[in-house]
Parts: C-alpha cells; sequence; structure tokens
C-alpha cells in the first residue's frame, strides 16, 4: 500500500509544474488527500464494512470538496488537479494516468440498480466542469474538453467538446497543404495556433480565405502564361514582396 502511496505522490510531479517537494504535496493537494481516503474506504467497502466507508467518503468530501463513492474503482496514477466540486459516482471506473480537473462529474442518467457511470480507460484527460454522463467508455487517452457533455461512448484517441459532446475529427491534410502553410508563414499568421484538434471560426475564415487566394493566383499564373504565348514581349513581372511588419497588431496606447 504504501508503494502505491508514493506512487500518486509521483504522479502529482508528472502532471503539476506548481509542486515543489513531497511533503508540500502530501500536505496541500486536495486531490491526493481525496484519493488516499478513497483507497481505504474502497478497501472497507470491499470487505463488506459499507458504512464506515460511506461516512469516511463524507468526511473526505467536508476536508476536501470531493465526493468519491467508495464504491468506485480506482487505477493507478490517478491524479485531480484542483478537484474542488468533482463527483465520482458508485459504479464508476477509472483506469491508470487519468487525470480529471475541477468541477468534473461523473454521473448517472438512471436510478435502476447495477451500472450506471462511466468508464474512463487508461489516460484519459477530462478538463474543467466537464459531466460524463451514463454507463459507457470513454477509449483510451481520449480527452474531454472544459464544460462539455458527454452521453455517448467515446472512441480512443478522440476529442470531445461541446454540449452536447461532439468529437472533433482532426481535417485530413490535402494536396494544397503545403501552399497553405507557406503562405501562412508568409503573412505570419498561425492558422493552427488554437490546435488542430480544436477547431477555431477565425482560423477557419482565413484558411477559406487563403483557398481563395490560392485559386486566384493559379488562374492569373494560367492567364499570364496565355498572354506570354500570345505576346513574347509581355513581361510577367513579380509581385511585391509581403512583410511581416504589414501584418502585426499595433498596440493601442494607454
Amino acid at each position: 500500500m504504501f508503494s502505491q502511496v508514493k506512487e500518486d505522490i509521483r504522479s502529482v510531479f508528472h502532471r503539476d509544474p506548481a509542486a515543489r517537494n513531497a511533503f508540500e504535496v502530501l500536505t496541500c493537494y486536495p486531490g491526493l488527500h481525496a484519493l488516499l481516503i478513497h483507497r481505504f474506504s474502497h478497501w472497507l467497502w470491499t470487505k463488506g464494512v459499507k458504512w464506515l466507508a460511506r461516512f469516511l467518503s463524507t468526511l473526505s468530501r467536508w476536508f476536501t470538496g470531493i465526493e468519491i463513492h467508495p464504491g468506485a474503482r480506482i487505477g493507478r496514477r490517478f491524479f485531480i488537479d484542483h478537484g474542488m466540486g468533482v463527483v465520482i459516482g458508485e459504479t464508476a471506473e477509472i483506469g491508470d494516468d487519468v487525470t480529471l480537473y475541477q468541477g468534473v462529474t461523473l454521473g448517472g442518467t438512471s436510478w435502476n440498480k447495477g451500472k450506471r457511470h462511466p468508464t474512463l480507460r487508461n489516460g484519459v484527460v477530462v478538463g474543467a466542469g466537464a459531466k460524463i454522463l451514463g454507463p459507457f467508455e470513454v477509449g483510451e487517452n481520449a480527452k474531454v474538453g472544459s464544460n462539455a457533455v458527454v452521453t455517448k461512448e467515446v472512441p480512443a484517441d478522440a476529442t470531445v467538446v461541446g454540449i452536447p459532446g461532439r468529437v472533433v475529427v482532426r481535417q485530413p491534410k490535402d494536396e494544397d497543404e503545403g501552399r497553405r502553410k507557406a503562405m501562412e508563414e508568409k503573412m505570419g499568421f498561425d492558422a493552427y495556433g488554437m490546435s488542430e484538434e480544436m477547431p477555431d471560426p477565425i482560423a477557419k475564415s482565413i484558411r477559406s480565405i487563403l483557398d481563395h487566394m490560392h485559386a486566384v493566383d493559379d488562374r492569373l499564373e494560367s492567364m499570364c502564361k496565355s498572354l506570354h504565348k500570345l505576346d513574347k514581349d509581355y513581361r510577367n513581372g513579380d509581385l511585391p514582396p509581403l512583410k511581416n511588419e504589414d501584418f502585426e497588431c499595433v498596440s493601442e496606447e494607454k
């Protein structure tokens, strides 16, 4: 058991750069306190000492703001960051290396007995305020965005955002991808600053403009070639270069 406690402490250092030393983590991290109390209360639950297990989980909720039912099964290196408002139901199952942020709910949608709460596979990350409701699986290494409400199965390695939760699919690369990237770099614009997995409407709009510019460039180039065939003296002059400073935002004077 002590080896598992050490592992839980080490997992904090891996996922929280603010952690300075083991003593601070052991005394000042409510997520770790809730997890350690749950490990003991879950052991009592499996031994049939259910009232005491529930009482300990209630005390843990009072002291940490994190409610974990003693019947929930939690794997190794589980990490709750900040943790206030986290709720984990009785039949929830959590794999190894899972991370939850504050305000997350692993809840149910039914009052029937049996499996009512979600199963999170290894490596899942759930953002602040997200709600995962129902007896389904969230696949390995999946990510659930902040404040998303998920009510159906999530495939492995997927990213889920929105209400109701929807899987965000990375756009497949096309033949114009290289040209688009080159033009973005020339203009000093990063269309994917928000990550390709999380679509940004402004980036999407600019990407459409860039695609239109590609089409216009192709048509102009074709016209210039046709003019050159008709008139050998036709000069196809170079376009003026784009300067990065022309696209920089000018800060407002205070």
